[in-house]
């Protein structure tokens, strides 16, 4: 068949053949032929890497043994206590206390008094009006010399009651004898001022009429007070310290003016506890009033 495809061809020459290679490659007739090539095998596969083994895990330590807790201590049983003393501030104890004292008091010539009041006022020590006399707590179990000047000062008149005044007012409290006071409420804005204002001209006066002797105490402004124009709290009977109040309708009313002389009046009276003279408005005041340019005047009409 290869043979005749040549003669169509016309590639015959002289009877002599021409035959190809089946490779493509001329060769001559009776040439042996060339042997196919075997097919090439393909190269053998790699085998796929080999995964490494899984760990072990490591070995597990063996479980300890746990520790019990800590028991508590049992607890303790109280230890008895001792009995408290009576407290002087029940009304129990207050009613017996105001009876004991009115009965010293009476003993001492004191007369038209029925009924006698224990109070807490800080700044008010004695009054009285009718048949009621209102004292303070402090004077409980004040000495026999304090308890006849309570009832000279209530009896008395002119020279003798002025001497009273100055033994009650130098009679120490204690600092058991008042309870704490409560806590002031927030004071509105214009009394808030008001004090702010005081507490400076209590500096400014203290430095040019005092030579800056006086302590710096507080200054604030009482809407309680109806005829005093001002008022000084002793720190001897006082243990939360010395205060003075200045009234709110005396500012309001009178201008600040009269109100700055009036603190400059309580100011003379700490400066009377402050130098060991007795609080009163005997020749001692007025003479210093007078040093330092203010009136003895402690009171006015404020209605």
């Amino acid at each position: 068949m290869f043979r005749a495809l040549l003669a169509r061809l016309g590639l015959t020459n002289d009877g002599a053949q021409l035959e190809l290679a089946l490779d493509g490659a001329p060769r001559a007739p009776g040439a042996p032929r060339t042997p196919a090539a075997p097919p090439r095998e393909p190269p053998p596969r790699e085998p796929p890497p080999r995964e490494p083994p899984p760990r072990e895990p490591p070995p597990r330590e063996p479980p300890q043994p746990r520790e019990p807790p800590p028991r508590e201590p049992p607890p303790r049983e109280p230890s008895p206590r001792e009995p408290r003393p009576r407290e002087s501030h029940t009304p129990e104890a207050r009613a017996t206390d105001a009876g004991a004292l009115l009965a010293r008091l009476r003993a001492f010539g004191l007369r038209d008094i029925t009924t006698l009041r224990l109070t807490r006022n800080r700044r008010t020590l004695v009054s009285y009006r009718g048949g009621t006399l209102r004292v303070q707590g402090g004077f409980v179990d004040a000495p026999d010399d304090v308890v006849r000047a309570i009832a000279a000062f209530v009896s008395g008149r002119g020279a003798a009651r002025a001497a009273a005044r100055r033994v009650i007012v130098s009679h120490p409290l204690g600092s058991g004898a008042v309870p704490p006071p409560p806590r002031r409420a927030a004071l509105p804005p214009d009394d808030h001022a008001m004090a702010q204002r005081l507490q400076r001209e209590h500096a400014r006066l203290n430095a040019e009429r005092f030579g800056g002797a006086l302590r710096t105490i507080p200054v604030i402004v009482s809407r309680r007070m109806r005829t005093r124009l001002g008022h000084y709290a002793p720190a001897r009977s006082h243990p939360e310290g010395a205060e003075i109040a200045i009234s709110r309708r005396h500012i309001r009313r009178h201008g600040w003016r009269e109100a700055v002389d009036t603190l400059l009046h309580e100011m003379v009276h700490q400066w009377q506890e402050e130098n060991g003279h007795p609080i009163d408005h005997g020749p001692g005041f007025r003479r210093k009033a007078r040093e330092v340019g203010t009136t003895p005047r402690a009171r006015r009409v404020l209605r």
